[in-house]
């Protein structure tokens, strides 16, 4: 994965529309494991402020929409984002076992018809 091409703390917001479940969750590249959406989610707490906000919106378990369509390859539900990206299971985020660096607070989850959205705030802990 490339780095997203801007300096730290650059972004006061990101999105994510229908993205997100295009990018692997793990490939085997050159005998080396890579997790490609916590390099992504790096990037994305990379890139923000302090107290930047990333909202994203994405077809996520247990819609259809979530499996429909065959390019889907990162399978999103409810618990993604408080579990594995917020620091709420014994203080660290659960994807930190993975590689991932940050920090988010998931401020608020809702669904648009098949698509969860999700709404963070980076926070330095």
């Amino acid at each position: 994965m490339q780095a997203i091409p801007f300096p730290d703390a650059f972004f006061n917001y990101a999105t994510a529309f229908d993205f997100l479940e295009h990018i692997p969750r793990v490939l085997w590249v050159g005998g080396t494991t890579r997790f490609c959406f916590v390099e992504l989610m790096n990037e994305i707490y990379r890139v923000l402020k302090p107290q930047g906000v990333f909202l994203s919106l994405t077809p996520a378990v247990p819609t259809r929409a979530a499996f429909a369509d065959p390019t889907h390859v990162n399978y999103i539900t409810a618990a993604t984002f408080p579990v594995y990206f917020s620091g709420y299971v014994n203080g660290y985020p659960s994807a930190m076992s993975y590689g991932f660096r940050g920090d988010f607070d998931c401020l608020k989850q809702g669904w648009i018809g098949g698509h969860l959205a999700s709404l963070l705030r980076k926070v330095e802990r």
